[in-house]
């Protein structure tokens, strides 16, 4: 297969957010009375949508949920979305993967308003064609739904393009939308969570993950 359009998720995939999603979780639970010392037990927030995550993993009402996601964004926006770094090879997969003629699009359950300031941080905006993400009022934040997004910003179809991912959230969206999908393994899911959400392909590493899109 020769595939145009690669769509990249951003956490777990293009940086390690961990610090500063864990610091804005711990933050929002504070506000509820909830103390969270070891910040290794908030990874499991990293890559599913918050409003989901702060329902099922706290038992927070929609209500609840939505006043935490507030509450995260106090000290995100401020502070964590800069406590993030890039993988190691990630600028040389990106520059590698665009000489092949490939087009990079991103495609995240995070708000496009913090991607775009991710990306420019790390100085790495240019390579990418186009940033999907999730709206702040929670209209489109699953990853389906972003992916359809971008495919119809695109005005391409499914077959133009795969996704890479993480989570099991990502290779679903990219099943939802009849997508080929490859799971990394250097993020925050593991083999047994995207072999059972149906991942096309595993790569363990960044720079195998750069060797099979050049080729695809």
């Amino acid at each position: 297969m020769k595939t145009e359009y690669i769509f990249m998720d951003l956490d777990g995939t293009i940086s390690d957010p961990k610090e500063g999603i864990t610091k804005a979780v711990a933050h929002a639970l504070s506000y509820y009375g909830i103390q969270v010392e070891n910040l290794d037990l908030l990874e499991k927030f990293i890559g599913p949508p918050l409003l989901d995550s702060f329902r099922d993993f706290y038992g927070f009402t929609e209500e609840q949920s939505r006043e935490a996601v507030e509450k995260y964004r106090e000290y995100f926006s401020r502070q964590g979305l800069f406590e993030n770094v890039l993988y190691d090879g990630m600028k040389e997969l990106l520059t590698e993967v665009v000489s092949h003629g490939k087009k990079i699009v991103i495609a995240t359950s995070k708000p496009e308003v913090y991607t775009e300031q991710i990306l420019k941080y790390f100085e790495i905006e240019h390579y990418f064609w186009l940033v999907a993400g999730s709206t702040l009022d929670g209209s489109r934040s699953k990853k389906g739904d972003v992916i359809r997004y971008a495919l119809d910003s695109l005005k391409i179809t499914a077959d133009q393009a795969l996704m890479v991912g993480d989570r099991k959230h990502d290779v679903m969206g990219a099943k939802e939308n009849g997508m080929y999908s490859i799971g990394v393994l250097y993020g925050y899911g593991d083999r047994k969570e995207l072999e059972a959400a149906g991942a096309d392909c595993i790569v363990s590493d960044v720079k195998k993950l750069k060797e099979k899109l050049i080729n695809l």
